[in-house]
């Protein structure tokens, strides 16, 4: 007779249970829309009854650990979904989009400052249209810009109340393969609408109802602006204030792009190991001072013995730090392990590593469901996981062994610290390539001095400067030259390599391979790694076959940026618009994409030299400084587009129409307006062709049409955005383009595209998207009948269709159509 299994303990159940919930919880993240609030309480109901059945037939073993991962995740799918419902529910009603509102309520976070203006969050308290109260979503994401002739806006602190007249929409942004999901980041953090504070002589002014108070986000600003105050240097400073108050935006970009270049970017945050080391130095602090109060009064120890407050009290107060940093994933999950780990040993119980990884993971996602899609998570418990698997003997503590002093201690501490820094290096390679593209080839070695700089010095000065101000000025000086430091590191020509980002299985295999590369497993099992590792190293995206080619329409919002790919060439039309004054499409959007995408643009063509089509230019330039260089405004007559240029490639052709070289006079610039100016592209494999012309007017159109009646082309880019000024009857009566792309802003304030070009697409049966509603969009010289919209492969419940745009939205949304290849799009006449 076989024996019955023994009952499983509480550190096997949670082995069932975290794999569950985070596949629940991943599950209802996948999905495209957001079921009824019922199917969500149908499946909490269903798991609470799995867990019922689980603890009574626990007595079977291996059985319950199957019941505890699907009660698991039907709970995780359940409360995720019923979570986003309810908040969904709150969305910005159509029609208070682009109305004036007052509202009032108080500022919450840190208020972010610009070149332009402030930008905040407002918990909203009251709402009125008209004197009328309406309904706005609970917390709004305003900015306050500047207008011409002032030199400053007021300044805004967290904490403040606040009556203001705002102009709101619902949350759009750019959508983008491989792109930063803005839409996402606002659900996440509760933002139900964006908008800006009007003012005007016909609006209310703005009305400061309360002072900020002492809350913790005006504690916070406090200090930021103490530290801007003592340091001089913005620079040093929003370093400082990003490792003190967790203020991310305070390091400026170029700061950003130099700490990603040398793979320290992990350090310029609160981190696992910030937040690790304070609970030390809190635990220590605390022991010491009980066992001081404990010589008076001996009854501490008896009410509270050492260990209990010394543990309790570093936990508290760690985590007390973790919220006045900004209390980010990798700070989530420090604090909930540390709690974990105290809580087990004042029990008297020690469990694997694995059990508390797995349960940490859980309280995360309990808190933060959509943590999951964050790059940083997976960062943080990935770093952790791998350091446990690679060394779990030397991560328990170990009461047998006498501690070791003097020299062997120190070369064991450093010979410790540099074999973690290189499993580290090794095993996160590809999983920071799965989701940035890059892999640093200098971070090991920056890594060594940067680690000890920032924890051990940098740190303690900035956090002691709460208390000691002039401290900050040391700490800016360390700062100072860790930069240094890292930038000889980043002047290497391979400091950091970009490789295109795999597909989601190739990638897996590449993390597991880094993995096995770092356990302690026989030198054969672990050399299997780099079989893994090899495809996503490898890997390339499909390009157009041979005398084929594919135009991306990339959603920059208001302004133009195109990626024209042929068999085993790239060109970049347009480099996006300048966002603000030290903000840019080029930097942002298009420099990341290309990358992630694998492409390395031959030549940049820029049409005109409008902010909206040359903002990001120099992003760009600064990117691939080796890329051939067109334009309408360039000095340089060889970097000039010219009618009459001509190319090819892998059978695509390729050719200049405008302007004309009389249109440029001595001095380079350009005879005509801006616009006029324009350079026209048209590309043609002799069966398909394709037709960018900028922002170029009517006229110029209508003259370019009758002097070359036989052009024809598929593909339309549609002239200015879609402006009245542009899509003349006489161009398209020409070119009888079937499809027409619009990279247009969401409810942009120019209105485009007009209902007068709309009407002329209608009129002639065209097939149109604009950005708003497709995000990128990509044709195919192969499948010239369908476009292919990023935001109808890629939806999730918290994407904005884009289609209440305004007047801009008087045509077709994107439908699926049934003979298109899958997830191909078009619009309808």
């Amino acid at each position: 007779m076989r024996a019955a299994e023994p009952p499983l303990s509480g550190a096997q159940i949670l082995l069932g249970l975290w794999p569950g919930w985070v596949l629940g919880v991943a599950a209802q993240l996948q999905q495209a829309a957001l079921w009824p609030l019922a199917a969500y309480a149908a499946c909490c109901a269903v798991a609470l009854g799995l867990a019922a059945a689980g603890l009574i037939g626990r007595s079977r073993g291996r059985a319950a650990l199957v019941l505890a991962a699907l009660a698991a995740a039907l709970l995780a799918f359940g409360t995720t979904g019923w979570r986003a419902a309810h908040f969904a529910g709150q969305a910005l009603a159509p029609a208070l989009q682009g109305v004036d509102l007052r509202v009032s309520g108080q500022v919450v976070a840190l208020p972010r400052h610009t070149a332009d203006g402030q930008r905040f969050v407002l918990a909203v308290e009251t709402a009125e249209r008209e004197g009328a109260p309406v309904t706005v979503p609970r917390q709004l994401q305003l900015g306050w810009f500047l207008r011409p002739g002032d030199t400053q806006a007021p300044v805004i602190r967290a904490g403040e109340r606040w009556a203001l007249t705002v102009r709101l929409r619902q949350p759009h942004g750019p959508f983008n393969p491989h792109g930063f999901d803005r839409e996402r980041w606002l659900w996440e953090n509760g933002i139900g609408a964006t908008g800006y504070v009007r003012l005007g002589p016909r609006s209310p002014p703005p009305q400061r109802l309360a002072a900020a108070g002492w809350g913790l986000h005006a504690a916070r600003q406090a200090v930021r602006e103490r530290i801007q105050a003592q340091v001089a240097q913005p620079r040093l400073a929003g370093v400082l204030a990003g490792l003190v108050v967790g203020d991310q935006s305070a390091i400026e970009a170029d700061d950003w792009d130099l700490f990603r270049t040398t793979g320290v970017a992990h350090l310029m945050s609160i981190s696992g190991l910030h937040v690790t080391m304070f609970a030390w130095l809190a635990t220590r602090l605390i022991g010491l001072l009980w066992r001081r109060l404990a010589r008076p009064w001996p009854g501490l120890l008896l009410a509270l013995p050492l260990p209990v407050a010394a543990g309790a009290g570093g936990v508290l107060l760690a985590a007390a730090y973790a919220l006045f940093s900004g209390w980010g994933v990798p700070s989530q999950r420090t604090v909930l392990m540390l709690a974990l780990v105290v809580g087990l040993r004042l029990l008297g119980r020690q469990w694997p590593w694995l059990p508390l990884w797995g349960l940490a993971m859980v309280a995360v996602l309990l808190l933060d469901p959509w943590a999951l899609l964050q790059p940083g998570f997976w960062l943080s418990f990935v770093a952790v996981g791998i350091l446990f698997a690679a060394d779990p003997a030397g991560r328990q503590p170990r009461s047998d062994a006498a501690p070791a002093a003097g020299w062997p201690r120190a070369v064991r501490a450093a010979w410790g610290a540099w074999r973690e820094q290189v499993v580290m290096t090794l095993s996160l390679a590809p999983l920071t390539l799965l989701l940035f593209g890059q892999v640093s080839l200098v971070g090991l070695l920056a890594n060594l001095l940067a680690i000890p700089w920032v924890t051990l010095l940098v740190t303690p000065l900035a956090m002691l400067g709460v208390l000691v101000p002039p401290l900050w000025l040391l700490a800016a000086g360390a700062v100072q030259g860790l930069h240094a430091w890292l930038g000889w590191l980043a002047g290497f020509e391979l400091a950091a390599v970009y490789r295109p980002i795999p597909p989601l299985p190739l990638a897996l295999l590449a993390v597991a391979g880094g993995v096995l590369l770092v356990l302690r497993l026989p030198p054969v099992v672990r050399s299997a790694g780099v079989l893994l590792l090899w495809p996503a190293l490898l890997w390339q995206p499909a390009r157009p076959a041979a005398g084929e080619f594919d135009v991306m329409a990339v959603d920059v919002g208001q302004g133009s940026a195109l990626l024209v790919r042929t068999a085993g060439h790239s060109l970049l039309y347009d480099a996006g618009p300048r966002y603000g004054p030290s903000s840019d499409a080029g930097r942002r959007v298009v420099v990341p994409l290309l990358r992630a995408l694998g492409e390395a643009p031959d030549l940049v063509l820029v049409s005109h030299q409008d902010s909206d089509h040359a903002g990001g230019a120099d992003a760009v330039q600064a990117a691939w400084p080796t890329a051939r260089w067109l334009s309408s405004y360039d000095a340089e007559p060889a970097r000039r587009c010219v009618a009459g240029q001509r190319w090819a490639w892998d059978g695509v052709h390729f050719e200049i129409l405008h302007p004309q070289a009389a249109h440029y006079g001595a001095d380079g610039r350009g005879v005509l307006p801006s616009n006029a100016m324009s350079c026209v592209l048209r590309i043609d494999n002799g069966r398909r062709s394709a037709w960018l012309s900028g922002d170029l007017d009517a006229e110029r159109e209508t003259r370019l049409v009758l002097q070359r009646p036989d052009l024809r082309a598929d593909l339309l880019v549609a002239p200015h955005h879609g402006s009245a000024t542009s899509s003349s009857p006489v161009l398209l009566n020409t070119l009888r383009p079937s499809v027409v792309l619009v990279q247009t802003g969401y409810r942009n304030r120019f209105n485009h595209p007009a209902a007068p070009v709309l009407q002329r697409y209608r009129e002639r049966g065209l097939y149109w998207v604009t950005s708003p509603q497709c995000g990128a969009a990509r044709w195919r010289s192969d499948t010239p009948a369908a476009v292919y919209c990023e935001r109808a492969q890629q939806r999730r419940y918290w994407h904005h269709d884009g289609a209440d745009q305004g007047a801009s939205a008087a045509g077709p949304v994107a439908v699926d159509e049934g003979g298109a290849p899958d997830g191909a799009l078009a619009g309808g006449p």
